[in-house]
């Protein structure tokens, strides 16, 4: 079983940076690819970022240039630092696991909340 949990949400100004961080206990070898997703108010969720487990890595034309996905030292650790934040960035973040690469994502966090606001 693979479990996921999200953390360094909060409440940032426009333009300012925060970095989120998934913790995956279990087997993070199980997973072919991790991504960050997220949530607005009235709003469909959108994939934000995606990094596969060959270091490859895409991301919501909305986020390119500010937002970077990663993985930790220790392996078990997904990053996605956020950079020049804008209004228009808050929702929750979710972090989810793709065990079998086929963009259906298998394991999800519990959601952190980022509020862009001045």
């Amino acid at each position: 079983q693979v479990q996921l949990v999200e953390s360094g949400g909060g409440l940032v100004q426009p333009g300012g940076s925060l970095r989120l961080s998934c913790t995956v206990s279990g087997s993070i070898f199980r997973l072919d690819a991790m991504a960050w997703h997220r949530q607005a108010p009235g709003k469909q969720r959108e994939l934000v970022a995606v990094l596969t487990s060959g270091g490859i890595t895409n991301y919501a034309d909305s986020v390119k240039g500010r937002f970077t996905i990663s993985r930790g030292s220790a392996k078990n650790t997904v990053y996605l630092q956020m950079n020049s934040l804008k209004p228009e960035d808050t929702a929750v973040y979710y972090c989810a696991g793709d065990m079998f690469g086929d963009g259906l994502y298998d394991y999800w966090g519990q959601g952190t909340q980022v509020t862009v606001s001045s």
